[in-house]
């Protein structure tokens, strides 16, 4: 099944383009990330589907909403700032976020094992609730997204390469260099609003 949509050639390369696009351009604070978010996505939705990857398939549809919401929250921006206010969660926030994402996870991830053939379905289940979260937290502008990111991209790369996406795991270790200077581009951007506030 993985051969008949991904065989066709260049939907999972495409996406892959696209997915690169959307995070640099989302380091840039580019709204235009929000476009490639979007195509990327949708042609993610096949390729996942036909991996039994059924959760990450959902996710897929979740990013499409998401991209159409995180567009209309970066219109916002800063009177007289062309950039948007980086914002932070305290700690609280953070362990509430985290125990979210593990108690939706083993929920999920029973419910597929139990009812459905999806493959590796608490690994699936991890990383897309926490992809879902984090996703929430890039459309809120919130700094610590791209920790939350390196977590779940390095699991990804495991899950991905198991089910024969080899691009999609390449994908995400790119990621993994590219969420350091996300993360370094974001608390430079936080760190000049603080100054002149």
């Amino acid at each position: 099944m993985i051969s008949n949509i991904i065989g066709y050639g260049w939907i999972e390369p495409t996406a892959v383009i696209l997915a690169i696009a959307y995070l640099l351009l989302a380091i840039k604070q580019n709204i235009s990330c929000w476009f490639a978010a979007f195509f990327s996505s949708l042609l993610y939705f096949f390729v996942m589907y036909s991996a039994g990857l059924y959760m990450e398939a959902g996710l897929q549809i979740f990013y499409c909403i998401m991209a159409v919401y995180g567009w209309t929250q970066w219109r916002i921006t800063l009177p007289g700032n062309s950039k948007f206010l980086v914002k932070t969660w305290n700690r609280d926030q953070h362990i509430k976020a985290i125990l979210l994402i593990i108690l939706l996870a083993i929920v999920s991830g029973w419910a597929l094992e139990k009812f459905t053939n999806a493959a590796l379905p608490f690994l699936d289940s991890l990383t897309t609730w926490g992809a879902i979260v984090t996703t929430y937290m890039v459309a809120k502008r919130l700094l610590e997204n791209w920790i939350y990111w390196f977590v779940i991209d390095t699991i990804s790369v495991f899950l991905f390469y198991s089910r024969g996406l080899i691009l999609t795991s390449i994908l995400f270790l790119v990621y993994l260099i590219i969420i350091y200077f996300g993360y370094k581009s974001w608390t430079q951007m936080k760190d000049e609003i603080s100054q002149k506030s």
